[in-house]
C-alpha cells in the first residue's frame, strides 16, 4: 500500500460564498464526510497545510495582484468570484497545502497527495482572478516544486473547464509540461488544439477540446494510450493533478458525461504514468527500479455535484492507496 497524505483544514472553510454559489464550502464538508465514514480515513496520514509565504504565491503572481486581493473589501471582483472576509487566508493556506504535500515527498515521508483545498487555481491569471480561483494552487506548487529540487515538473488538469491561468504561466517554459482536457468550447474559452505553447516552450502544452457529450470511453482513450507516451518522453521528476471533478455526468457545470469508471480510469492512468516514468530515471536493471514512481499531487479543482464530489475523491484515494 502507498502512503499517501491527505492535505486539509478547516481554514478552507473560512472563505465564504453567497448562498447557492457553486464553489460553496459544502464541497469540501461533503468530501470530508465520505471519506471519514469509508474504510479509508484510518490508511491516510493526515497533514495539515502550511500558509504559503509572499514570496511563493509571487512565483507566479505579481506583487501588486496579490496586494490587490489582501486589500480588498468583500464582494464579487469579478461576475462569478467572490472574496469573504477569510478568502485571504484560506487562499494562502490552499497554495500552502500543494507546497506542503511537496515537502512531505521530497521528505520521503509520502508517495503521492491529495489536496483537499479551496479556493480553486487553475483559473488564476498571473495578474488578475478568475472563475472561482484566487491563487493558482499548482502552479505556485510547481515553482517551489522546482526550488527543492524537481526540476522537471509534469502538470495534468482534468477540470471540465480549461486551466488557463496555469497555461499562460508556463506556456514559455521547456521544464513544465501543461497537459489538459476540457469540453470546448465552454468556459473560459481557451484550451484548443493549437495553443502549444510559446517560444522556448513552444510543444510543452498539450490541450485535448473535447464535445460536450463525451464520456468514459473518450477519457479511457486519452488517459490510458496517449497520455503515457506524452509523460515519459517528458521523463518527469513530479505529477501534479489540477482534480476537476466537474466532469462528472451529474455536475450542473459540466456536459461531460462521465461515471464513477470513468474517475477511476482517469486515475488508474494518471498514476500508471508515475510508474512509466520512473524507468526513465532508473533504469529496469538497477535494483532501486523495482518499486520507484516519482511522486503524484492531487489538487481540488471544481466539482459541484456534493454527492458525485465525495465520492469521486473516495474513488480517487482508494487508487492512489494501491
Amino acid at each position: 500500500m502507498k502512503q499517501v497524505g491527505f492535505i486539509y483544514d478547516d481554514i478552507f472553510l473560512s472563505h465564504e460564498t453567497p448562498e447557492r454559489h457553486p464553489e460553496c464550502k459544502e464541497r469540501l464538508i461533503a468530501i470530508i464526510d465520505t471519506l471519514k465514514t469509508s474504510d479509508i480515513w484510518d490508511k491516510l496520514i493526515h497533514i495539515k497545510p502550511r500558509k504559503a509565504e509572499f514570496k511563493d504565491i509571487e512565483a507566479v503572481h505579481t506583487h501588486e495582484y496579490i496586494e490587490r486581493i489582501k486589500k480588498a473589501e468583500p464582494g464579487y471582483i469579478d461576475s462569478d468570484t467572490y472574496l469573504s472576509g477569510g478568502t485571504f487566508e484560506a487562499a494562502l493556506y490552499a497554495a500552502g497545502g500543494v507546497i506542503e504535500a511537496i515537502d512531505r515527498c521530497k521528505k520521503g515521508e509520502i508517495e503521492r497527495a491529495f489536496c483537499a483545498v479551496r479556493p480553486p487555481g487553475h483559473h488564476a491569471e498571473s495578474e488578475k482572478a478568475m472563475g472561482f480561483c484566487i491563487f493558482n494552487n499548482v502552479a505556485a506548487g510547481a515553482r517551489y516544486a522546482q526550488k527543492r529540487g524537481y526540476r522537471k515538473i509534469f502538470i495534468i488538469d482534468f477540470d471540465v473547464h480549461h486551466g488557463n491561468g496555469t497555461q499562460h504561466i508556463f506556456e514559455e517554459d521547456d521544464t513544465i509540461f501543461y497537459f489538459s482536457t476540457h469540453q470546448y468550447p465552454h468556459y473560459p474559452g481557451t484550451g484548443s488544439g493549437s495553443e502549444k505553447g510559446k517560444g522556448k516552450g513552444e510543444g510543452y502544452t498539450y490541450n485535448i477540446p473535447l464535445n460536450s457529450g463525451s464520456g468514459n470511453n473518450d477519457y479511457l482513450h486519452i488517459y490510458h494510450d496517449i497520455l503515457p507516451d506524452i509523460v515519459r518522453r517528458f521523463a518527469p521528476d513530479i505529477i501534479l493533478v489540477s482534480a476537476g471533478y466537474d466532469i462528472r455526468a451529474e455536475d450542473p457545470l459540466s456536459g461531460i458525461r462521465v461515471s464513477d469508471e470513468g474517475i477511476k480510469s482517469i486515475v488508474k492512468g494518471i498514476l500508471s504514468c508515475s510508474e512509466h516514468s520512473a524507468i526513465s530515471h532508473h533504469p529496469p536493471q538497477a535494483e532501486s527500479a523495482k518499486n520507484f514512481s516519482i511522486p503524484v499531487i492531487f489538487a481540488l479543482e471544481g466539482g459541484y455535484d456534493l454527492q458525485a464530489l465525495g465520492k469521486s475523491v473516495l474513488l480517487t484515494i482508494k487508487e492512489m492507496l494501491t
